[in-house]
Formats: C-alpha cells, structure tokens, sequence
C-alpha cells in the first residue's frame, strides 16, 4: 500500500507540474483540451461537447411550427449504400426533408429528434446569413464596408484593405493555419483557450486580401467579432432575433463561448436535425420562410452559386 501511494503520489506531482508548465508558458487550454477530449475517452472535439464550455441560449420561437409528416413518411427503407455510410460516418440523426414535409428520419446511438448536437463550422454559414441581415437593416452599408474601423485591434501590413466579404469567403490574408492535430496550433488556443478576442488580437492579416482562399476558422470569427462589435450584443442574441425565432425553430439552441461569454463564432452552434434542417428550407425558398423574406434572394442567389477565381467580381455585383 504504501509503494502504491508513493506510485500516486509521484503521479499527482507531475501531472502538477506538467500544468503549471503549461499555464506558465501560455499553454494552459492545453490541459482543457485534454480533459474535455482524452480524459473523456476521445481523441478530439465531439458532437456532445457542449457541455464541456459555457454557452449562450439561442431562444426558440414563440410561435413554432412542427415540420409536417409526409404520406410516405418513413415507408421506404434507407439504401444499403447509404445505411453503410451512414454507420461508417458514425452519424446519429438522419432527417430527409421533400416538398417542406419529412419524408424520412431515423436517429441512432440513443439520439432523438429532439437531440442537440454540435454543429461545428455550419457556425460559419450562420455568422454570414447573419452579417446579410445586418446589411439588410442598414447595420452594414454592404459587403464591402472596410473592417479596420470594427476591429480597433486589427494589425497587419494589409489590416485596412480588409472587407467583410474577405472574412466569408475566405481569403482575408489573415495569418492563421487551420490545422487540426496540432495541439499547438491557433486553431486549438482557439476552441480551447479562455480569451478567444485576446487570441485574434495577436494575429494579423499578413497577406493581400482577397487574392488566395484560405479555410480559416479565424475570418468567421473575425466576422462574428464585427458584428457584436457593432451592434453591441452577443451572436446567440442576433441569432435569436435575426433567424432562430423567424424560422419557428421549436427547440431552444445554444452556442459555446469562450470563459469570457464570447462566442467562437467559427463553430458550435448545437441544436436538433429538426430545427437545423430549417436553414435548408430557407435556402431552397430564396431566403423566404413562409410569406417572410428573412435573406434577400439575391444574396441567396450568390451563396449558392458556384464561385471561380478570382471570385472578386462576384462582390463587385452583390456591392
């Protein structure tokens, strides 16, 4: 007994020091990361982590509308091709929506259709429908109103040429490495750390924008920093607001946040395949939801559209 608590002892030291060197060296989300991944028997972010962070409620509407059952609803079996990807893909929902009706769903691994789950970079998506709006309610003049002026902390031989369309599209030159097995990479500071506002401060936009498209969590967030910055509220809020209640969602969401209660805006808003396939719907409609023209449908016309470089001029038109 005691040569096993010496055993422990000696394990309790080092896992003390291992994160007091990591705190010191600024590398403290790392002990974040490994105790909301690996000593939760996973090997990286995961569809249930919500639970994990703070978040902010995404409020559902005061008047929601179930979808509608089609007459063939769940009557057909999924495919063997499908049901294989299905299970390679480990998913959990399955919602297959026809003529604004379910035509099939099915959920597995205890998920329901009332289930949230962690809808990562969809966030990005989300963070740009709701930048159109702010342009739509004069918030924004248009997509290419200069960010510099949102972001006084914005740095970089490039920061005054940045637009709010080189955030969405990516390609604002922002010095950032999406990468993700790196523990070390911004992109992990970023999901784990505790100061996700202080973490873009230090980075800067280093490339000519609008040149290279570059997958970068760090434009969407960016983005989602200008519109809180002006108009003074949070995204879960906006989103509540701007498509969350105007969709009829029938399920509250919610959306992780840094300790500081700002949200990461690249990612993690959670919610149920119900209420995510609303966005769907939206879409196919030209950003009408039944009578209400939520996006304009010439932006919608735009985002759907297939886009080649350079793909400037696909701005020029919107401006």
């Amino acid at each position: 007994m005691k040569k096993l608590a010496k055993v422990l002892a000696g394990i309790a030291i080092v896992i003390v020091l291992l994160v007091l060197i990591a705190k010191v060296t600024g590398n403290g989300y790392l002990v974040r990361g490994v105790w909301v991944t690996y000593l939760h028997g996973n090997n990286s972010a995961t569809i249930d982590d919500a639970k994990y962070f703070k978040t902010h409620p995404v409020q559902a509407s005061d008047h929601p509308s179930a979808w509608p059952l089609s007459a063939d609803y769940n009557k057909k079996e999924l495919p063997s091709k499908l049901r294989e990807m299905l299970t390679r893909t480990e998913t959990v929902a399955f919602v297959v929506i026809k003529n604004d009706s379910i035509l099939a769903e099915q959920y597995w691994e205890g998920y329901s259709d009332s289930s949230q789950s962690n809808s990562f970079s969809m966030a990005k998506s989300i963070v740009t429908m709701l930048t159109q709006i702010a342009i739509q309610k004069g918030i924004f003049k248009d997509w290419h109103d200069k960010v510099a002026p949102m972001l006084p902390g914005l740095k970089g031989p490039h920061a005054n040429e940045l637009e709010l369309w080189h955030l969405s599209t990516m390609c604002s030159g922002l010095d950032w490495d999406e990468a993700y097995k790196d523990p070390f990479s911004v992109t992990a500071k970023a999901y784990y750390g505790s100061d996700i506002k202080g973490l873009m401060q230090t980075l800067a936009i280093k490339d000519e924008p609008g040149k290279i498209h570059n997958y970068q969590s760090g434009s969407t967030q960016l983005l989602g920093e200008c519109l809180m910055n002006v108009t003074g509220r949070s995204l879960a809020d906006l989103a509540t607001d701007w498509l969350w209640k105007p969709l009829q969602a029938q399920r509250d969401a919610k959306w992780h946040t840094d300790r500081k209660g700002v949200e990461l805006a690249y990612c993690c808003f959670n919610s149920n395949a119900r209420d995510f396939a609303r966005f769907g719907k939206l879409m196919l409609h030209q950003g009408n939801w039944d009578g209400r023209q939520i996006l304009d449908s010439s932006f919608v016309k735009m985002a759907t559209s297939p886009v080649q470089e350079p793909f400037l001029w696909l701005f020029l038109l919107a401006g």
